[in-house]
């Protein structure tokens, strides 16, 4: 499953620039608001599903190699924010669904986290 399959499944609202998603095959997926918590246990090409909207979110995942954040719950990042996201090559997506629910959905997809 690629990411814009992901994105137009789940009706994701694409808050940085649009780019070939169609190329990007997340191979997992993992959801903590705590940076600490995604600094131990997301893995390169995960998707990161988290209601954070702040800036240090862009950095965690440039640091981990994940394509994508979902962020949750109608949480929103500033114009800073966004504009690092796309300086990093990180694709922020939004949504007002909450992170449970965009979970199991992403797990009934196929999204799982590899061991």
């Amino acid at each position: 499953m690629n990411l814009q399959q992901i994105i137009d499944n789940l009706n994701l609202t694409l808050l940085t620039e649009p780019r070939d998603f169609t190329s990007i095959k997340p191979e997992g997926g993992y959801t903590s608001d705590l940076l600490s918590c995604v600094m131990a246990g997301a893995k390169s090409n995960y998707l990161w599903i988290t209601l954070q909207a702040h800036l240090n979110i862009v950095a965690v995942a440039a640091l981990l190699e994940v394509p994508a954040i979902i962020i949750t719950e109608n949480a929103r990042p500033d114009a800073a924010t966004i504009a690092k996201a796309n300086e990093q090559g990180i694709t922020l997506l939004s949504t007002p669904s909450p992170t449970y629910e965009i979970d199991g959905k992403l797990w009934e997809m196929g999204i799982h986290t590899q061991e």
